[in-house]
C-alpha cells in the first residue's frame, strides 16, 4: 500500500510537471468557429454528428501527439523544422498557408467575442467587432508573466466553459440513450451533402493547422538530449494531452447536445448564435440558460486570443525568422480578420456571420493537409527523430487521417460543383 501511494504521489509530481502545454492547444479545438457548426449540426440532424466530434478528437490527439514528440526530440517547432528540411521556395508556400489559417482562427474569435458582448452588454455587433481590437491591452497585462501563469489562465478558463456548459446541459435534459447512439457513424454523412458539409466544418474546427505548430512549440521546454528524459517528456506530455483534449471533447459534445436536444425536438433549425441565445429562455423558461450561453462564447473568444496570438508568432518566427512583440503580431492580425467580419455586416447584415464562421472552419479543414503531411514526414523519418520516429501504428493512423481530410474535402467540392 505504501509503494502504491509513493507511485501514485511521483506520478502526479511528474505529470504537473509537463503538465499544461496541452491546455493552450485544447483553446483551439473548443473556440466560437466550433459553436455555429456544433449548433446547426446538432439542431438539424439530432445527434448523428456526434459521432463526428468524436473521430475529430481521435484525430486530434494523433496529429498533436506528432507535434509534441517533434518539438520535445528535435527542439525544433514545426515551422522551423519546415524551414531547416525544406527547400526556400517550399517553406514559403507553407508559411502563407499557415498565415491563412492563423487568420481564419482569428476571423473565428472576432466574431465570437463581438457576439458575445452584444449578448452580454447588448453593443451592436459592428462596434463590438472593433473593440476586440482593445484585447491587445489584455495581452500586454500578461505579456510580462511567465508562459506557466498563462497556461494557468487558460486552464481556469477552461475550467470555466465547462462549469457553463454543464448548467445548459442540466437545463436542457437531453435523451442520453439517443446521445450514446449519435457517437455511432451512420453512411448518411457521407451521402446527405447538407450532412457532409457540417460535419467537414465540424472536423476543420476541431483540428486546426495553427495548433500543430503551437505545440510543437511549447514543449520543446522539455526538449534533451538524454534518450530516456526524452521518453519520459513524451509519455507525460502524451497524457497531458488526452486529459486536455477530453475537455475539449466534452465541450464540444455539449454545444451539440444542448442544440439537439432544446431545438432539434422542437423542429427548429439553429444557424446562427444569436438565435440560439434568443430560444434559450421561452424554450428552458429559464434566462439562465442564455445567460451562461453568451457567458461561455465571451470566455471562447477571449480564451482563444491568447493561444491564436502565440501561434501567429511561433509560425512567422518559425517559417522567416522574423520576431514581433506578441501586441503588435495581434495588432495586426486583428486588423486582418476584422475587414471580413465588418464588410459581412455592412454588406449582408448581421446574421451572415455564423455563415462566415462555418466558412472559416471550412477554411481551415482545406488547410490542414498542408501542415499535416509535413508534420507525419518529420516524425517518421529516422534521420530526424532517431529512436522516436512514429511507430508503424502512429504512420497508418496518421496517414489515414490525411487521407480521410483530403478525401472529404474533395467529395464536398464535387458535391459543390454538381
Amino acid at each position: 500500500m505504501k509503494q502504491f501511494l509513493f507511485n501514485t504521489i511521483f506520478f502526479i509530481k511528474r505529470f504537473f510537471i509537463y503538465a499544461g502545454p496541452a491546455y493552450l492547444v485544447a483553446v483551439g479545438y473548443m473556440d466560437p468557429g466550433n459553436w455555429v457548426t456544433d449548433l446547426a449540426g446538432g439542431s438539424r440532424f439530432n445527434y448523428s454528428l456526434l459521432s463526428i466530434i468524436l473521430l475529430s478528437n481521435f484525430m486530434a490527439i494523433i496529429l498533436q501527439y506528432c507535434a509534441l514528440k517533434l518539438g520535445i526530440v528535435t527542439g525544433k517547432d514545426l515551422a522551423r523544422a519546415c524551414r531547416d528540411y525544406y527547400p526556400s521556395f517550399i517553406s514559403r508556400g507553407l508559411w502563407i498557408l499557415a498565415e491563412f489559417a492563423v487568420i481564419a482562427t482569428d476571423i473565428a474569435e472576432v466574431i465570437g467575442s463581438a457576439l458575445g458582448l452584444y449578448l452580454l452588454c447588448g453593443i451592436p455587433l459592428i462596434f463590438g467587432v472593433v473593440i476586440t481590437i482593445a484585447d491587445v491591452l489584455f495581452l500586454l497585462a500578461f505579456g510580462q508573466r511567465s508562459m506557466r501563469s498563462i497556461e494557468l489562465l487558460v486552464t481556469f478558463l477552461v475550467g470555466a466553459l465547462m462549469a457553463c456548459f454543464g448548467i445548459i446541459i442540466y437545463l436542457s435534459r437531453p435523451d442520453w440513450y439517443a446521445v450514446f447512439n449519435g457517437f455511432i457513424p451512420t453512411v448518411n454523412i457521407l451521402s446527405d451533402p447538407d450532412m457532409l458539409y457540417l460535419a467537414i466544418g465540424i472536423i476543420g474546427a476541431t483540428v486546426m493547422p495553427h495548433n500543430l505548430y503551437l505545440h510543437s512549440y511549447l514543449v520543446k521546454r522539455s526538449a534533451s538530449k538524454n534518450d530516456e528524459q526524452k521518453s519520459d517528456s513524451i509519455f507525460y506530455s502524451a497524457i497531458d494531452l488526452c486529459v486536455a483534449l477530453s475537455f475539449a471533447f466534452l465541450v464540444n459534445a455539449a454545444i451539440l447536445i444542448v442544440a439537439a436536444s432544446v431545438f432539434y425536438k422542437k423542429q427548429i433549425y439553429v444557424v446562427e448564435i444569436q438565435e440560439a441565445y434568443n430560444l434559450f429562455t421561452p424554450l428552458l423558461q429559464t434566462p439562465v440558460a442564455g445567460f451562461v450561453f453568451a457567458l461561455a462564447l465571451l470566455i471562447a473568444g477571449q480564451n482563444s486570443t491568447l493561444t491564436g496570438t502565440l501561434a501567429g508568432q511561433i509560425i512567422m518566427d518559425g517559417f522567416i525568422n522574423v520576431k514581433l512583440a506578441p501586441w503588435k503580431r495581434r495588432f495586426i492580425g486583428r486588423c486582418i480578420s476584422i475587414v471580413p467580419a465588418l464588410g459581412c455586416i455592412l454588406f449582408f447584415g448581421e446574421g451572415f456571420l455564423s455563415q462566415l464562421l462555418i466558412i472559416s472552419q471550412i477554411i481551415l479543414s482545406f488547410q490542414l493537409p498542408f501542415a499535416i503531411f509535413p508534420l507525419i514526414h518529420f516524425t517518421g523519418d529516422p534521420v530526424i527523430m532517431g529512436k522516436f520516429a512514429n511507430s508503424r501504428f502512429i504512420k497508418i493512423s496518421a496517414y489515414t487521417i490525411a487521407f480521410i481530410i483530403v478525401s472529404v474535402n474533395l467529395l464536398l467540392i464535387a458535391q459543390m460543383i454538381a
